[in-house]
């Protein structure tokens, strides 16, 4: 194989791993943490980060998220992991 195929090969594996990674989950907020920049969210699976379906504090990428969805409303939400941290990365209120 060559080193432009190989380049080529990596490159298409990691558009299908950001592909996967963006599915949004379901999800209730239970709290916000303005000062904090996090969310806590009863969730359901996060298959992209392995996780079950549980109630967890998340950090949100941007503060403007919060303002965007209150305690107790139902939401659809991307997280993955940003420097180490699961981190909300897309947040709106479910249809």
């Amino acid at each position: 194989m060559t080193f432009r195929t190989t380049v080529w090969a990596l490159a298409i594996a990691g558009l299908t791993l950001t592909s996967a990674a963006a599915l949004a989950a379901d999800g209730v907020v239970e709290k916000i943490d303005a000062a904090q920049q996090k969310i806590t969210i009863k969730h359901g699976p996060l298959d992209n980060l392995g996780m079950p379906a549980m109630t967890m504090v998340f950090k949100a990428a941007d503060p403007a998220m919060m303002a965007l969805v209150k305690i107790g409303q139902k939401i659809k939400f991307e997280a993955d992991r940003v420097n180490g941290q699961i981190t909300v990365t897309k947040i709106e209120k479910a249809k």
